[in-house]
């Protein structure tokens, strides 16, 4: 079957070796290619205290994107919400969309993006995560068309109409998109566990709204193409090993590829890593090619959002490029 639209997750990874300048500049450039490779949307996520990770300052970046480029859309994957007020998100992303009128998106999450520690450095509650559902229509008021007599408005941002995605690995984010009738968004990329279950209630829960009248499913994985098999999965090795670390509460930039990951982790590391990224499809273009159209039929999504955490920029930018050509080869 053809594969579905294809779409970037970038979290802006700092390489070891590398500094966030590099990782910025190298997201930039990244975002460039795809554009003219035929990709739908660029996105970037909302991570804390991470020291892998250039995206904290998640609007701040996508405007760099955004102003770097010129058709492709580029978003949030995402905001989580409950480390800032509705009204604080319409005004930011309002003024992206005002600065790139019908090129901005805005997932949405509800966890925090980080540890307990560092929520309580964002001066967040804990419990705000509780109230997420009302905080996403808070916000969808302040990115309305204003009402009259409407005492607090988002300036920029009222009547931008920016559109809202739920993020979502769990049941949860996928019955709150069906109920406020939002694109859904899943991240099978590193929590894949209910990925079908979640689809299922989404969709057949999904309420007509006026963003969207039937329900549209983004699914995510990690995607790593190279010229042969052997090349891609030693490229994954970075990816394993971060998985690894995160096992170990080692937190780090993103490593170089290793020659054994075996000797690297132990069996219970392999086993937890792997279940975590089971949704990964790595090889060459042949390879992943028949791998992807298997996922894609599995899960009937309506895009698929790519993730590939490669240490060096050019290798990335050539699994990007593989993957486009295997897109194209079905037009």
């Amino acid at each position: 079957m053809p594969l579905p639209p294809l779409s970037v997750l970038d979290l802006a990874p700092i390489a070891e070796g590398a500094t966030p300048a590099d990782a910025l500049r190298n997201s930039l450039d990244l975002a460039r290619h795809v554009e003219g490779w035929g990709y739908k949307r660029f996105w970037l996520a909302e991570h804390h205290n991470a020291a892998g990770i250039a995206s904290a300052a998640t609007a701040v970046v996508i405007a760099h994107v955004a102003a770097g480029t010129q058709t492709i859309r580029v978003g949030a994957g995402g905001i989580m919400l409950p480390n800032h007020s509705p009204l604080v998100i319409a005004e930011q992303f309002g003024t992206l969309a005002s600065l790139h009128p019908g090129r901005i998106d805005l997932g949405l999450g509800r966890a925090p993006g980080t540890d307990q520690l560092t929520v309580r450095a964002l001066r967040r509650d804990a419990a705000s995560a509780d109230t997420f559902p009302q905080d996403v229509v808070e916000l969808q008021y302040f990115l309305a068309d204003p009402r009259p007599g409407q005492a607090v408005q988002a300036t920029p941002g009222a009547g931008t109409h920016v559109p809202l995605w739920i993020l979502g690995s769990s049941l949860f984010g996928a019955q709150l998109a069906a109920i406020l009738g939002l694109p859904y968004a899943f991240a099978s990329h590193f929590a894949p566990e209910a990925l079908t279950a979640a689809l299922e209630a989404y969709r057949s829960g999904f309420q007509p709204s006026r963003q969207l009248g039937e329900p549209y499913a983004m699914v995510g994985a990690n995607v790593i193409v190279a010229d042969d098999d052997d090349t891609a999965r030693r490229l994954f090795t970075s990816v394993q090993q971060s998985f690894t670390n995160i096992q170990r509460g080692r937190r780090g930039r993103l490593p170089r590829p290793i020659d054994d990951i075996e000797a690297y982790w132990t069996a219970e590391e392999k086993e937890r890593a792997s279940t975590m990224l089971r949704c990964s499809f790595v090889g060459s273009p042949q390879t992943v090619r028949a791998e992807l159209d298997r996922f894609a039929a599995e899960t009937q999504a309506d895009e698929l959002i790519v993730a590939a955490a490669i240490h060096d920029h050019h290798a990335r930018l050539r699994s990007y490029e593989l993957l486009a050509h295997l897109f194209r080869e079905q037009q």
